[in-house]
């Protein structure tokens, strides 16, 4: 297995990665987030040399071809440039360096966001966002691309049920516990099921992830939040009913290029016609029999 010497957390939180690390992987690791009063609660680990930073993700202060690796977990969704951020990672990792992160994909919580789209439209004759905006898969590849990183996949996972949000952050810390040494981006779509809209409201304050939009409309009219609670569960209610919230999670991991890394083959260099692809088992050193 691959040993990274630098490795940087980016929007660390509480060191919900960097606590799950071991020095079998990583020498010496920066925890970064703009808040001072998260990394004071950052937890570390005890084998691997770490230093706390305060640090604004959109101006990383790393020297170019300094960094090993970076990770990032549900933290890319409040970067205002994302484009800037993954160039800048790029520059800052070493030749055959990797970029590890899971952010909050397109789908999360469309269910609340039609909801109360549809109740402001009905009760006020228009709408304002009420949730953050967040990037689409496609988009996510297509500037990992741009911004030069190299061996990207996407795959779509399951749907997984959970009954509440305990449920769904266990499976989140379970996990930044897996081997972090491939080459793929995924998507997994969890739904956490709630009494209603209003405990769904109440969990997003708890976890700091309102609307983080500037110009946000301030507050909702209590006739437009009772009708998108209506509206929720009579669109998308249980059978139960109870309520499905959708949290999609991209994970992403990019490699800056190297002369070792595996490349294509020139075009024209092939052997076998694809017309013949049902008869590849009797295929022996490039030909048919």
């Amino acid at each position: 297995m691959k040993k990274f010497c630098v490795a940087v957390e980016l929007g660390c939180g509480k060191g919900h990665i960097t606590r799950h690390l071991s020095s079998e992987n990583i020498e010496m690791i920066y925890q970064c987030d703009s808040s001072p009063k998260m990394l004071e609660k950052s937890k570390i680990s005890e084998d691997i040399q770490t230093f706390k930073m305060i640090v604004d993700e959109e101006y990383l202060p790393f020297a170019e071809n300094s960094v090993d690796v970076f990770v990032s977990s549900l933290n890319f969704h409040w970067i205002n440039d994302l484009p800037s951020v993954f160039e800048q990672i790029q520059r800052a990792l070493k030749p055959d360096g990797v970029l590890i992160a899971s952010m909050f994909g397109g789908e999360t919580l469309f269910e609340l966001r039609s909801s109360l789209q549809l109740a402001e439209t009905e009760r006020e004759g228009g709408f304002s966002p009420h949730i953050s905006p967040f990037a689409r898969i496609r988009d996510i590849g297509d500037l990992l691309t741009r911004a030069g990183y190299t061996m990207l996949t996407i795959v779509a996972l399951c749907i997984q049920y959970y009954d509440n949000l305990l449920s769904l952050m266990r499976k989140f810390c379970d996990l930044t516990k897996l081997p972090f040494l491939f080459c793929k981006t995924d998507t997994d779509e969890i739904k956490v099921n709630y009494p209603t809209m209003f405990e769904l409201l109440e969990d997003l304050r708890g976890m700091g992830e309102t609307n983080a939009a500037w110009n946000r409309k301030p507050c909702i009219h209590r006739d437009s939040l009772l009708a998108a609670s209506a509206i929720y569960r009579d669109m998308y209610g249980n059978e139960d009913r109870t309520i499905p919230a959708t949290f999609e999670i991209i994970y992403l991991i990019g490699w800056k290029p190297h002369e070792s890394q595996a490349k294509p083959a020139k075009r024209g260099s092939g052997k076998i016609s694809m017309k013949t692809i049902s008869n590849l088992e009797n295929v022996k050193g490039g030909t048919i029999e």
